[in-house]
C-alpha cells in the first residue's frame, strides 16, 4: 500500500520531469531500497525511467536513514544527506539521490490544470504568503522565548557569560599554580 503510493506520487512528479526520466532511464531493470527503520520502500525502474515495483528480494543499492536523523529534515534534504548510509552501486545511488534531491511538485502547474492560471497564480500566491507568516511567527516565537530565558527568567546561559565564566576559572587555575610555587620556594627544605 505504501510502496504503490509512494510510485504513484513518484511517477507523477517524473511525468514532468523529462531530464530525471533521462537519468533514469540508463538504470532500466535495476532496484532501490530506502530504509527507514521500521520502513521499507523497495523501487525498480523501467526503461522509460519510471519507478516500479521492485521485483528482487535483493536490490542493486540500498539507501538507509536512521531514524534519529529526521529532525535534520527541516533544514532540507541536503541536510540528511550525510546520515544516509549506501551500500551498493554507487552510479545508481549518485543518480537516484540527484533525482530524488532536485525533484520537485510545481502545485501552481496542476492547480492552473483546474482552475485556469490566473487563479492558479493567485491561489498558490496567498499559500506561499500565509506560509511565510507562519514561519515568522515560529521564529519570533523562538526569539521570544529565547530571550525571555536568557534576560527574564535567567534560566538559560549566555554565550558570552559563559566564556566570561572559563577564562576568570582560568586565571584562577594560573594564580593558584604560581601562589603553589611560592609556597613552594618558602617551605624550608629538611
Amino acid at each position: 500500500m505504501l510502496t504503490s503510493s509512494a510510485i504513484t506520487g513518484l511517477n507523477h512528479l517524473l511525468g514532468d520531469a523529462p531530464w530525471a526520466r533521462e537519468k533514469l532511464a540508463p538504470f532500466a531493470d535495476r532496484s532501490a531500497t530506502f530504509v527507514l527503520k521500521p520502513l521499507e520502500l523497495g523501487l525498480g525502474i523501467d526503461g522509460n525511467g519510471y519507478f516500479t515495483e521492485s521485483a528482487t528480494t535483493t536490490p542493486d543499492v540500498v539507501l538507509e536513514l536512521p531514524l534519529s536523523s529526521l529532525p535534520k529534515l527541516i533544514g532540507g534534504a541536503d541536510a540528511l544527506m550525510a546520515d544516509i548510509r549506501i551500500s551498493g552501486n554507487a552510479d545508481l545511488a549518485d543518480t537516484l539521490g540527484f533525482v530524488l534531491r532536485k525533484l520537485r511538485w510545481d502545485g501552481e502547474e496542476a492547480l492552473s490544470r483546474l482552475i485556469g492560471d490566473i487563479s492558479a497564480h493567485r491561489s498558490t500566491g496567498i499559500v506561499r504568503q500565509v506560509a511565510a507568516w507562519h514561519r515568522q511567527t515560529a521564529q519570533n516565537v523562538v526569539e521570544n522565548l529565547s530571550e525571555y530565558l536568557s534576560e527574564e527568567q535567567p534560566v538559560l546561559v549566555k554565550r558570552q557569560a559563559l566564556e566570561d565564566l572559563a577564562s576568570a576559572n582560568s586565571a584562577l587555575r594560573d594564580d593558584l599554580a604560581r601562589l603553589e610555587k611560592r609556597l613552594q620556594k618558602l617551605k624550608p627544605t629538611r
